[in-house]
């Protein structure tokens, strides 16, 4: 059998199709530090996605057929997919277009063209090439109940967010266009309509400095409003076509060395909480337009290896999972003994219930979010269920170093409805991936608008 190439790609147990945008202008203007070129807004034209993407002229149905062909040419499985749409703020866009894109990227997927998204989502359900997890990049002030019913209706699961900060004399001085108060308020309306939360946060900014992004950091974790999911943790860089390359050059603006970067990622990831993922480290800015700022794009890799040697605890998901861990130590010390986890915690206006299958050594091999609210009466939502380790083809069987597959999706629901019949929940909604509603429909679930829901007894 032909050795798979890559194999990272798919450790967490799904498939990433980026697809990017066509270049648009942000509606607000530009920020300092962002780029201006012939490309999505904030990449360049040499970023290897832009590259792609600009050879197809940015036809999500030709991007998402070419990740794919790729995925497969890697001996990757493509039937759980994990679609990301980037390169701009997408729900700014004309919402027509924003509907026939989505489309596009459920028709690339379905391996056939349907007359509407409600027609290529209903495909996707039990298509061979199923979107488990949609997930929309957008700013703050881009938020509002509108731009969420329309992510709702794409099949969204996820949303990412452009916090950078939360600081609004940095705001001020960067050019951001929005305040914290945006921030605050779009965290808890995605929240609310059972969306997984991502930062996007820029250590290093002008008006910043190393002791004020740590209590920044520290500050999204203990402060109610804020409590991320996952974040993208990007370092400012002088990235050629930004304002920033002259502000550098008078002297007002000097970015971290890269010994600077690594110290100050090594403390963040030592903050993390549990119940959050680091889902990347750096952004892949060509070295030809970097004129200031850290060029390493593989930092993360020191920044874990050096948090090993230092024996430093960490919380953060993705330094846990089991696809990893599996790839980065022998397989035979890994304990199975396997125990469910709860932890609780306030955010949002909510009580969140994060749970999770660990080991004696905390490694993880599958987690729940559980939202409850109790305004009005209780009501609750399981904002994301997934088992990580390699991804396997659905319908697979998981063996013995694969945790996939082997019914620990169905334990972490069972006690997710234990929970939510304890606070007076009466009928549980989950935002499900088109494609693993089929999954929810064999537990009882029922499709309700965006979601499937099932009354509990």
């Amino acid at each position: 059998m032909e050795k798979q190439r890559k194999p990272t790609k798919t450790l967490s147990g799904v498939t990433p199709v980026a697809v990017v945008l066509p270049p648009r202008k942000c509606p607000h203007g530009t920020c300092v530090y962002c780029p201006s070129f012939d490309a999505p807004q904030s990449y360049t034209p040499k970023s290897p996605a832009i590259m792609r993407a600009m050879t197809m002229n940015y036809d999500p149905f030709k991007q998402v057929l070419a990740r794919l062909a790729a995925f497969k040419a890697m001996k990757h499985p493509v039937d759980k997919i994990e679609l990301i749409i980037m390169g701009g703020t997408f729900l700014a866009y004309p919402v027509k277009f924003q509907y026939n894109f989505v489309k596009r990227c459920y028709d690339a997927l379905n391996g056939k063209d349907s007359r509407s998204l409600e027609e290529a989502k209903k495909i996707n359900e039990k298509a061979k090439q199923r979107c488990t997890a949609l997930c929309i990049e957008t700013r703050p002030d881009i938020c509002g109940d509108g731009e969420i019913k329309r992510m709702l209706e794409f099949g969204a699961t996820r949303c990412e967010l452009g916090v950078q900060a939360i600081d609004d004399k940095i705001y001020k001085k960067v050019q951001r266009g929005h305040s914290v108060k945006d921030v605050i308020e779009a965290t808890r309306r995605l929240k609310d309509a059972g969306f997984k939360v991502f930062y996007h946060m820029m250590p290093g900014l002008p008006e910043s400095n190393p002791r004020k992004d740590l209590q920044m950091f520290k500050k999204l974790f203990s402060d109610e409003r804020f409590k991320p999911d996952g974040l993208k943790i990007y370092p400012c860089q002088v990235i050629k076509g930004s304002k920033l390359v002259k502000i550098y050059e008078n002297g007002k603006y000097k970015p971290y060395s890269e010994e600077q970067t690594k110290e100050i990622i090594i403390k963040i990831m030592q903050i993390i909480p549990n119940y959050c993922r680091i889902i990347r480290v750096m952004r892949e800015i060509p070295p030809d337009y970097l004129v200031a700022g850290t060029k390493r794009i593989d930092l993360r890799k020191d920044v874990e290896d050096e948090i090993r040697k230092r024996k430093f605890k960490i919380n953060e998901i993705r330094f846990r999972e089991i696809g990893f861990q599996y790839r980065d130590r022998p397989k035979d010390t890994i304990n199975q003994d396997l125990k469910l986890k709860v932890t609780k915690y306030n955010a949002s206006g909510g009580r969140e219930y994060f749970l999770e299958v660990i080991n004696k050594d905390n490694i993880l091999f599958g987690l729940c979010r559980l939202r409850i609210r109790k305004e009005n009466g209780a009501s609750g939502a399981i904002r994301e269920l997934h088992v990580y380790g390699q991804s396997l083809p659905i319908g697979e069987k998981g063996h013995k170093e694969v945790s996939q597959h082997k019914g620990l999706g169905k334990k972490l629901m069972e006690e997710a409805e234990k929970i939510a019949r304890k606070e007076g929940v009466k009928e549980l909604f989950i935002i499900a991936g088109i494609g693993v509603r089929e999954y929810f429909y064999k537990l009882g679930y029922n499709p309700n608008g965006p979601y499937v829901s099932k009354k509990l007894k």
